[in-house]
C-alpha cells in the first residue's frame, strides 16, 4: 500500500514532466497553502494554490530537474533547478499531502536572489495571463 506522499508526488511528477497542468487542481485540498519567496503572505485555497503551482511549472519550464527527494509518509522535500531568463536557479519545493494524497502545503524556497527577482517578474506575466484566460472562459 502506497504512502499519501507515495500518491501525490508521483502525480506531481506527472504534471512537472509533462508541463501540462491541468491536472493540479484535482491533486489539490480545497483549504491549501501555498508559500513562496515571491511573496509576503501565503496563498490560501485550491484556486490560489492551483493558479501559482500552474504559474511557477510555466515559468519554471523545461529546464526543470528535480535532483534529489527526501521523503516522510505526509511530506516531501524536492531539490531543483532550473534556468530563467538565463540564470541559474536552484531551488526547494516542501509539499505535504492529506491522507487521500492531495496537497495541502507547498512551500518554495528559491536562490540565488536575482533569479528570485527574474521568477517574481516572470511569475507575476504568468498569473496575469492564467486570471484573464480565467475571466474568459
Amino acid at each position: 500500500m502506497s504512502t499519501p506522499t507515495e500518491k501525490g508526488l508521483a502525480r506531481w511528477h506527472e504534471i512537472v514532466e509533462s508541463r501540462d497542468p491541468s491536472g493540479l487542481r484535482e491533486m489539490i485540498a480545497e483549504d491549501a497553502v501555498f508559500r513562496s519567496p515571491a511573496v509576503h503572505s501565503p496563498q490560501e485555497g485550491r484556486d490560489l494554490v492551483t493558479a501559482y503551482l500552474a504559474g511557477a511549472v510555466a515559468v519554471l519550464g523545461q529546464d526543470l530537474t528535480y535532483d534529489d527527494e527526501w521523503i516522510r509518509e505526509h511530506e516531501a522535500i524536492l531539490e531543483f533547478h532550473t534556468r530563467v531568463d538565463g540564470l541559474d536557479v536552484s531551488g526547494i519545493d516542501r509539499i505535504t499531502w492529506d491522507d487521500a494524497g492531495k496537497i495541502i502545503a507547498f512551500t518554495v524556497f528559491i536562490r540565488p536572489v536575482k533569479a528570485l527577482h527574474a521568477i517574481i517578474e516572470r511569475m507575476g506575466e504568468e498569473l496575469t495571463r492564467i486570471s484573464e484566460e480565467s475571466a474568459g472562459s
